[in-house]
């Protein structure tokens, strides 16, 4: 076993990826539960920024036409196994950017992000909790342990 599949066998690397919004999530997940008092990484869940390297995909805001594509690219670059979360109320269900009508697509969003890619845990919340993401990507291990 090369020291790549070892590496990657043996822990969580997580992608965040910002698809429109507040930022406010991003500001949480990177803050808070990377911070020292939350540490994921003594659970051994990782973030990278390569998707070629990630097994989970974190996304966060409503997404937008303009990264509609680059969402799906970088989707489809993650190798499988891999498991989606979907954090914050505009990535369930377009939060305060939905248009007048209550629904979405609108001429700006695509939609939320499971009318985009597969989402395989929820986290609610504007912002989300730290706890909440810790616990979602918890739900999203069986897939990721089932396979490997």
């Amino acid at each position: 076993m090369g020291l790549k599949s070892y590496s990657r066998a043996r822990a969580v690397h997580a992608m965040l990826v910002y698809t429109g919004g507040c930022n406010g999530c991003d500001i949480e997940i990177v803050n808070a539960v990377l911070s020292p008092k939350y540490d994921a990484e003594q659970y051994k869940i990782f973030l990278t920024w390569n998707p070629r390297e990630a097994d989970v995909l974190i996304v966060t805001g409503p997404v937008t036409k303009q990264n509609e594509e680059p969402l799906k690219e970088i989707y489809n670059a993650i190798p499988e196994p891999k498991a989606v979360i979907a954090a914050g109320a505009c990535a369930l269900m377009g939060g305060v950017y939905r248009n007048i009508h209550g629904d979405i697509p609108s001429e700006e969003i695509a939609g939320p992000v499971d009318r985009v890619i597969p989402v395989d845990a929820r986290v609610p919340g504007c912002a989300v909790r730290p706890e909440d993401v810790l616990a979602g990507a918890v739900a999203a291990l069986p897939k990721l342990l089932e396979a490997k």
